[in-house]
Formats: C-alpha cells, structure tokens, sequence
C-alpha cells in the first residue's frame, strides 16, 4: 500500500522557501531550526533529491526543489485556507445542527420553540429527527438529542435540563366500572395499557415516600411504540397506563383523566440533552445547545409540576 505524501514536511520547505531561511521559517513556525532542518531531510530523503543547496551564507533551490516549490505553496495555502474557513464556521453560529427528539415530546415541548431559536440565529438551520426509540448519536451523524431517561453511564456527554413526573392515568368511566387501585399490586385486576420504550416494560416499577418498592407485571388490550397513542384507549376507558406529565396534563385539568396510585410514583426520570463526546463544539452547536437547555429548563418546570390528587393539575 503507496504511504500518504508527507504533509508536515511539504509544508515546512513551502514555508523555508517562503521566508528564505531555516531559522526564519523556525522562528515563524514556532518549531526549533533542529525541527525544521529535520523535516526538509525527511523530504529529501523521500523524494531521493536534494531540495537546497545550502552554505554557510547561501541557501538556493536545486532543480527538483523549484520544480516542488510552487505546489508545496499551494498545498500550505489550501490548508490555511481550509482552517480558516472551519475556525469562521466554528466561532460563528452557521450551518446545520442536526437535532434528535422523542416524537410526543418533540411535538408538544420542542416544535413550538423552533421558530424563535431560528429567529434569533438565521443561519443556523435545524435537522429535527423524531423517534421514541434512542438512536445512535455517532453513528447517524447527530449534533445533539434530547432524552427522557434515568440515563445508564456512557461515552455521551449529557446535561440534565429537568425532571419529568410520570402518573398513572384512567378515565372516570374506567374508574367508576373496576374501582380506583390504591396500591400497585391492585393493577393486578386491571386493564393496563403500556407503553414500550418504559425502561422495563414487561413490568411496572414504584416506590412511595417512604422508600417501599413494588414491581407488578401489567398486562392489558393495548401497547404501543408512542404514548400518546394510548390516550384515545384511555380516554376511552379501556384501562390505565404510566403517562408522563406533559402528554397528560391538560386532559387531567379537562377531567378526561384523573391520577391514581396517588402516594406511589414509578422511578424519576429527567429530560437531558446529549452529544457525542469531544470537542470543542461548532457555534451552531453550542447556541442551539444553550438556547434549549435555557427555554426547556422553563418548560419542563411546567410540565412536570406534580398533578393534584383530584384530578385537576
């Protein structure tokens, strides 16, 4: 296999050519003269030409050197070029941040504070991809995600934004045909409608204030990738089913649906924003980053207000 061309040291004969002298171009550099020295033999002893004449007062191009010289300028040019152009990208806000979300949460919390964060930055664009499922960040060429978890310890740099509150939910009508459960071992004899991106969907996690723990395996007519697919069957009264906040809240406040299980809550969870390791970060990045860790914090204050034990949040 043919090895790479020697960048580095093309680079540095572009640029002794350049000033006209091994310790100016050191001095340019920022490297010591051994340095430079060092890198144009390399290069000569790669091309199996000398480059310079040199003595104690002369430094001159051989042949092979002034045929190299000018693409060795042009390749250090190019690379300038390219940095430059990435530093001005980097410092600032330009370009594509390409953005991953749950879909409820995307639709009801995110969606609506997209057309401010793009007003206030214009030239950043937004790739919004929306799934309940945890995609994988690196691999899909994502900037950022937004996660509702108790997140498991990763290679992913992770700030928590603020908790999410989770209830159990049922219609009146359900309520008043198969009696309101009062501990969760009652969820037994009832209808559970689940949700199957729960950390443990085979089976229902709670504890109470005072510590106690109790695990059942729920069982019920419905489940699905989305919870807000389950409020219709809900509303329905078909069963209950562990909702977050947001998604609930203003059908609790309408009545449609009443909290249960009060005194009981499954673990907490949070919203988090996450990135993929490294950096430093592009501007876009770090703007939209800030600008929906800062308006999100806000709202998920809100949303994850607890739920009042009548019903109405």
């Amino acid at each position: 296999m043919t090895s790479l061309p020697d960048l580095e040291a093309m680079a540095i004969f572009a640029k002794v050519v350049e000033m006209r002298s091994f310790s100016a171009a050191a001095a340019e550099l920022k490297l010591s003269k051994a340095t430079v020295s060092k890198a144009v033999t390399r290069l000569e002893t790669r091309l199996g030409a000398r480059l310079f004449n040199r003595t104690s007062r002369r430094l001159a191009l051989t042949e092979s050197g002034a045929r190299l010289a000018d693409r060795a300028r042009q390749l250090l040019a190019d690379g300038e070029a390219a940095e430059d152009e990435i530093l001005a990208q980097s410092s600032q806000p330009r370009g594509l941040v390409r953005l991953a979300a749950p879909m409820s949460f995307g639709l009801i919390e995110l969606a609506p504070l997209l057309p401010e964060v793009l007003a206030a930055y214009p030239d950043v664009a937004i790739d919004l991809h929306m799934s309940d499922e945890a995609i994988d960040l690196v691999g899909m060429g994502f900037d950022m995600a937004l996660r509702i978890a108790s997140l498991p310890d990763s290679s992913l740099i992770a700030r928590r934004i603020g908790p999410v509150h989770r209830h159990v939910v049922a219609a009146p009508g359900y309520l008043a045909r198969h009696g309101r459960p009062t501990h969760p071992s009652h969820l037994a004899e009832h209808a559970c409608l689940g949700y199957a991106y729960l950390p443990t969907p085979e089976t229902w996690r709670f504890v109470n204030a005072a510590g106690e723990e109790v695990a059942v395996r729920p069982s019920g007519p419905l489940r699905a990738n989305n919870a807000d697919a389950l409020l219709p069957a809900l509303e329905a009264g078909l069963g209950l089913a562990v909702q977050p906040d947001f998604i609930v809240r203003d059908c609790l406040a309408a009545g449609r649906l009443e909290v249960v299980l009060e005194g009981w809550s499954p673990p907490p969870v949070a919203l988090h924003l996450v990135m993929p390791p490294g950096g430093p970060r592009p501007a876009r990045v770090e703007v939209v980053a800030s600008f929906l860790a800062r308006r999100l914090a806000q709202r998920c204050a809100i949303a994850a207000r607890p739920a009042s034990t009548d019903g109405v949040s």
